[in-house]
């Protein structure tokens, strides 16, 4: 399942010393809230504990709720908190002077997702996936559904609201916040008297709500998406335990959760086991279609180095776009990490990959 595509260009900076060992900087934290700040720790320090003792040097630049800096020794809760918060000026001062080869940003928060990765681009550093920009189009349901719709891509029918307007859809619907993560804010709504209570649930998560007709199960899966040699490789498709009578939707529930202060209070990664999501077999008869959808998008949406897409499949096995999911956070229990595992390509090499991609000159 590979289509010949240019590889876009990631970065101009001069040539490197290919005999020197390669310095990646994982870019952690969060300036918005100590949520995504746990989240991003719990994927970075994955991913930092998997690349320890190969063959590229290690660096940690941490921000913190409120916009300072740490560079911890690594992204242990006690190493975060001995490393002395710099000022916003003093620690891009401190990171411009690092002399990293290239970046995991691995922030989940949305100027982490946006604004720090456009500012790795300002300071002439390499990043591994896309750009602040691309990210800031996938991170807005609404507006990345308008994109790939008019690439050609299947998506349900649907609608942007802003408060005080009203859905005019016919029921059921899926009203969900325009740019919340982790299915916070979502409602299936069967009934007139459920409008109501499911837009004051999602305009509580965002200024614009987007209302989608309900598309029946089926399945619901995700595809990833990867750059490789020029050409566009899918991997292996995951399929979430969704039922048409008793889980109908995905919620936030079935995303993150955090345990009880009895073990510290840590996020806890819900769709991880065999009762909650599995491997599709590449022989399955959904998976080309969704490989189809997942490429497309890919390319609609600007997408560099690797995608994730959510897809409805309906009863007749017909597949839609629901949301795209544009980051990897190279840790073992990241999906694309994963479904790249389950394709045969373990975590080590699909990280030299990507770092490759994104040192193409």
């Amino acid at each position: 399942m590979t289509e010949r595509t240019p590889s876009p260009s990631s970065s101009s900076a001069p040539p490197r010393d290919p005999g020197r060992r390669l310095t990646v900087l994982h870019l952690a934290g969060s300036a918005v809230d100590d949520f995504h700040a746990d989240l991003s720790r719990l994927y970075a320090a994955g991913a930092l504990d998997a690349a320890a003792g190969g063959p590229h040097d290690h660096v940690v630049a941490w921000v913190e709720p409120g916009g300072g800096w740490r560079f911890p020794a690594d992204l242990t809760r006690e190493a975060i908190a001995a490393a002395p918060v710099v000022s916003r000026a003093k620690g891009l001062a401190v990171l411009a002077s690092l002399e990293v080869d290239v970046a995991l940003p691995q922030m989940f928060c949305r100027p982490g997702m946006t604004a720090y990765r456009s500012l790795l681009e300002v300071l002439g550093i390499p990043m591994v996936g896309n750009t602040g920009e691309v990210m800031a189009l996938g991170a807005h349901k609404g507006r990345a559904r308008a994109v790939v719709a008019a690439a050609g891509v299947r998506v349900p029918a649907g609608e942007v609201l802003r408060r005080g307007e009203r859905p005019t859809l016919p029921l059921p619907v899926v009203v969900k916040p325009a740019d919340a993560d982790n299915s916070h804010g979502i409602s299936l709504v069967r009934s007139a008297d459920e409008v109501d209570a499911a837009l004051t649930g999602a305009f509580d998560h965002a200024d614009e709500v987007v209302v989608e007709a309900y598309v029946p199960l089926g399945r619901e899966v995700r595809c990833g998406v990867l750059e490789r040699d020029g050409g566009l490789v899918c991997l292996p498709l995951e399929e979430y335990a969704v039922d048409e009578a008793t889980k109908p939707v995905r919620d936030a529930a079935d995303k993150i959760t955090r345990s009880g202060a009895e073990d510290g209070g840590d996020l806890r990664l819900m769709a991880k086991d065999a009762q909650h999501a599995w491997m599709v077999p590449l022989d399955d008869p959904v998976t080309a279609a969704v490989h189809d959808l997942a490429r497309a998008a890919h390319r609609a949406l600007g997408c560099r180095h690797h995608s994730l897409v959510d897809v409805r499949v309906d009863p007749d096995g017909t597949p839609y776009f629901l949301e795209a999911s544009l980051y990897c956070s190279f840790a073992p229990t990241s999906v694309v990490v994963m479904m790249a595992a389950a394709a045969g390509t373990p975590l080590d090499h699909l990280l030299a990959e990507q770092l490759a991609e994104a040192l193409r000159a």
